[in-house]
């Protein structure tokens, strides 16, 4: 085994599995220019354990996005074969990665989140869920696949007749669908990075969009968003906001470098949306963006998230 060799795996299957590339790409590079070791890997899962061991690499370097990368299923085959990786482990990744299993997380730990109630395959079929939906939230109403990423399966409801067409979308990824309240006010997100012992959280970023909507295409289509760093909330809003991402970063048990993600509503209260475990890392994401406010250059931000794995050259 190579002392010093990184693979960042990318890629893979998922429906995220582009911008997994794009973001272990720019990773790649970015550890090289800094002199280390770092190679490229396509994940393939059917042969990823034997290509992990004969590439003789000292750490994992993990950039994927969705399934396989933010599920726990790297983390555990990884933990398997005694192979060290940046980021959360196996259950901060499969619960974050979970919509409702991070929503039970937030209630059970007294976590500022949006009103939400979780349905499954069968109740779909069993009866009309589009009634019960909008008399219990309302419209508009959110309707999220349970266990996806970067806004995919994500349906903002704003007539009560698209409901049942956003259901359907939505069961489309998997057996669970995520129902939650609409919060009017402003999209934010914080980075934090640590462990279980102390975390520090990144400057707070407000994400403002030509189309309203925080959406896939909002997301990587350069342009379609601006990132305002630090979010103009005032100091007493900025501490709570942080002191809120980092308890949430820790009662998931993450690791590494995640994002919080959260709605400001227009009364003045932080609402946690969801948790990215494993964040993106390209040209127009928003950890990198945000370490640069603080200094940090990507090169150096990579450089850090090898140094809170135990990787040392």
């Amino acid at each position: 085994m190579s002392s010093n060799k990184i693979v960042v795996v990318m890629g893979g299957t998922s429906s995220e599995a582009g911008i997994s590339r794009k973001t272990g790409t720019a990773i790649t590079k970015a550890l090289q220019e800094k002199g280390y070791d770092a190679v490229p890997m396509e994940l393939v899962p059917q042969t990823f354990a034997a290509d992990i061991q004969k590439s003789g690499c000292a750490i994992v370097f993990n950039a994927l996005h969705g399934k396989f990368g933010e599920d726990g299923l790297l983390q555990g085959t990884l933990e398997m074969l005694g192979i060290p990786y940046t980021g959360s482990g196996v259950l901060a990744a499969a619960v974050t990665m979970d919509k409702a299993a991070s929503k039970r997380v937030f209630i059970a730990e007294g976590i500022s989140t949006p009103r939400s109630r979780t349905y499954c395959r069968y109740e779909m079929k069993e009866r009309g869920l589009e009634g019960e939906i909008e008399k219990d939230f309302g419209i508009p109403v959110v309707v999220k696949a349970a266990s996806q990423g970067s806004s995919i399966g994500v349906y903002i409801v704003e007539t009560k007749e698209a409901l049942a067409d956003a259901l359907k979308a939505a069961f489309a990824y998997g057996d669970a669908v995520l129902v939650e309240q609409f919060i009017r006010g402003r999209e934010l997100t914080v980075a934090v990075w640590g462990d279980a012992e102390i975390q520090e959280a990144f400057p707070i970023i407000e994400i403002t969009t030509a189309s309203g909507r925080y959406d896939y295409e909002s997301k990587y289509t350069k342009g379609a968003s601006t990132h305002i760093i630090p979010a103009p909330v005032g100091d007493a809003a900025t501490k709570k906001i942080q002191a809120l991402a980092k308890r949430t970063f820790a009662a998931c048990g993450c690791r590494g470098v995640a994002r919080v993600d959260m709605m400001f509503a227009e009364d003045g209260t932080p609402y946690v949306i969801e948790v990215n475990s494993v964040p993106g890392m390209t040209e127009l994401s928003l950890v990198p963006d945000a370490a640069r406010a603080m200094g940090i250059e990507f090169p150096e931000l990579c450089e850090r998230i090898l140094a809170l794995a135990g990787f040392k050259r």
